[in-house]
């Protein structure tokens, strides 16, 4: 997403916290107006996961194995195991696991991520805006990548990782975004 956005998220919701002594899991539920094939193809296809996703994947996450992704803003790829996936219900690898739900033409998404607690509020936002962009994809109403760096400076992300971390019941941590570098 590049210029002036044209999109404002919703207000935070969807989210939970479960914490196990230091491993913190978010868990974020999203319905998507789209069927369990075609969201399972946008989670595992990595030229989809290029257009949403906060990562790129070397190969496709639709199959147990193997593969490397890198996150944006980490210039190291990360060897990931995919340990389960089971079209279009189940998927595993890393620190995630994707549930689809077939609610008879939509989808309901949740993800499980296990997460740095000082970062929950930081993913929840993050993640919001990734599904938002994911549903315009599917939508055929692209609204670009909003990833990284590039959507914590986004008012959105902003109010969102405020919100969120209201209802975690954490303190938002700060984020100052750098200053723009004059050529």
């Amino acid at each position: 997403m590049n210029g002036s956005y044209q999109y404002t998220p919703g207000p935070a919701s969807g989210a939970d916290v479960r914490k196990d002594g230091d491993k913190w899991t978010l868990i974020l539920v999203r319905e998507l107006r789209h069927s369990p094939e075609k969201v399972w193809e946008a989670l595992t296809d990595p030229a989809h996961l290029r257009e949403w996703a906060p990562f790129v994947a070397d190969g496709s996450l639709g199959t147990v194995g193997t593969v490397k992704l890198t996150w944006v803003g980490t210039p190291t790829q990360l060897e990931t195991r995919v340990t389960r996936a089971e079209a279009p219900k189940l998927l595993e690898y890393s620190d995630m696991r994707w549930e689809l739900e077939d609610l008879g033409g939509s989808t309901r998404l949740t993800l499980w991520h296990n997460i740095d607690r000082r970062f929950i509020s930081w993913g929840a936002a993050g993640w919001h805006i990734c599904f938002d962009v994911l549903e315009r994809l599917l939508s055929g109403n692209p609204l670009g990548r909003l990833v990284g760096g590039e959507a914590m400076k986004f008012e959105g992300w902003q109010r969102l990782n405020a919100e969120y971390a209201q209802q975690f019941g954490i303190e938002t941590p700060a984020w100052q975004p750098k200053a723009a570098q004059k050529p």
